[in-house]
C-alpha cells in the first residue's frame, strides 16, 4: 500500500516521528544475530490518535535478521513504514543486517503508532516489543520527547 503524503502531513509527521533504528542479520557460518536498541524516542504527538517512533536496532552478530512486527499496549497497532521522497509506504518487515543496523529516523524508516489508547506526553515512556524472524522479541521503553526534539545523532 503506497500513500502520498501532503507537505503539511510530512511536516507534522516529521515533528511526530523522530528516531533511528538499526538492525539486520546476515547468515554467517555459526553466528547469530545479537540485537540491541539505541537512540529510541517518540516525539510528543500533536494527534490524539497517531504518533511516530524512531530508534536504531544494532546487530553485532554474524547473522542477519528481520524486524517483522512491533506491538505496544499503548496503541491499537504499530506499523513499519519506509519513506521515499514524499511518499510513505507500509511494509511487513525490514532487514537488520549482520554487523549492521536498521535506522528509524525522521524522513526515513519509522514506526507509526495508530489508534493510541491515550496521547503520550513528554516525560512518559511507551513500552514496545520488537518481533524478529529468528531472534527472541526485544522489549524497549521508549521515552516521549518534545514535539520538536532533534537528537544529536541526527536520527
Amino acid at each position: 500500500m503506497r500513500l502520498l503524503v501532503a507537505p503539511s502531513a510530512v511536516v507534522a509527521g516529521a515533528l511526530l516521528l523522530a528516531g533511528c533504528g538499526s538492525g539486520s542479520g546476515g547468515q554467517d557460518s555459526g553466528g547469530k544475530a545479537e540485537l540491541s536498541v539505541r537512540a529510541a524516542y517518540i516525539p510528543q504527538p500533536v494527534s490524539d490518535t497517531m504518533a511516530a517512533g524512531f530508534l536504531t536496532i544494532v546487530n553485532e552478530g554474524g547473522t542477519k535478521d528481520e524486524l517483522t512486527s512491533v506491538t505496544s499496549a499503548a496503541a491499537g497497532s504499530v506499523t513499519l513504514h519506509e519513506t521515499v521522497g514524499s511518499s510513505m509506504e507500509e511494509v511487513t518487515s525490514l532487514d537488520v543486517p549482520a554487523h549492521g543496523q536498521l535506522v528509524f529516523k525522521s524522513g526515513g524508516n519509522h514506526l507509526m503508532f495508530e489508534k493510541l489508547k491515550s496521547k503520550p506526553v513528554q516525560g512518559e515512556t511507551v513500552t514496545v516489543e520488537l518481533h524478529f524472524a529468528a531472534s527472541d522479541p526485544v522489549k524497549v521503553e521508549i521515552p516521549v520527547k518534545s514535539a520538536v526534539y532533534n537528537p544529536k545523532t541526527g536520527h
